[in-house]
């Protein structure tokens, strides 16, 4: 298929890992957004520095994807976490995602920087889940339709599970497809808080918030590794 592919990459304190996200994706698309959370270090000089487009935005996910989506020119958009690097043609992948008319959004397999027994368990889990129960995590670089995106409303304001949420709205309206390939994310968030307790936490959320616990509630309990 032709398309124009936005990326959408939410940022905070992100200068240290910019520099090799944005490596795989300036010039291998439409355009790139990065949409700063009011950072205290040089996060925004750095991605316009390397060619991408800066918008500024009150700090929260959820917040900075809907506000870049809202600005993108794309007819599909990919978001992508600052710590996490595509492989060299993420482009084709997409394109051959979205291939049939009936699939509307999908997401890469998750893999982790470091290699290591523990972690590559983790990411077989998430791959399951994903390709399981259509629940991909925000780090495994969701791309969507245009069209499908504006017509669940996008992301959705709220502190935490906007992945979680937006995935099952789109799953109402059209099929998912898993990417053949991998993007890697930083292992920071589990070597920071151990790989069982942060994987424990991070199922938990997710069983709380399908049975309906409010997203603030979550968020108070949730800290996210920078």
């Amino acid at each position: 298929m032709t398309m124009r592919l936005s990326v959408i990459i939410p940022a905070y304190n992100e200068e240290e890992n910019l520099p090799r996200t944005l490596k795989r994706l300036v010039g291998f698309c439409h355009e790139v957004i990065v949409v700063d959370g009011n950072s205290k270090d040089a996060t925004a000089q750095t991605a316009r520095k390397m060619g991408a487009l800066v918008l500024l935005s009150q700090k929260g996910r959820g917040l900075q994807m809907a506000l870049g989506a809202s600005m993108a020119k794309g007819d599909v958009l990919c978001f992508v976490h600052a710590d996490t690097l595509v492989p060299k043609d993420f482009a084709r992948h997409i394109s051959r995602a979205l291939q049939d008319s009936r699939v509307v959004w999908g997401a890469f397999a998750l893999g982790v920087g470091e290699r290591a027994l523990g972690l590559d368990l983790i990411c077989l889990g998430a791959n399951l889940r994903t390709c399981f129960f259509k629940l991909p995590y925000g780090d495994q670089a969701i791309f969507v339709k245009r069209d499908a995106y504006f017509a669940v409303g996008g992301f959705a304001p709220i502190p935490i599970m906007e992945d979680v949420e937006i995935a099952r709205k789109l799953g109402r309206i059209g099929r998912f497809c898993m990417a053949r390939a991998r993007v890697y994310t930083s292992a920071r968030r589990w070597q920071q808080e151990g790989l069982l307790a942060r994987t424990l936490k991070n199922y938990s959320l997710l069983l709380r918030y399908l049975l309906g616990a409010p997203p603030q509630s979550l968020a108070d309990k949730y800290k996210d590794a920078r």
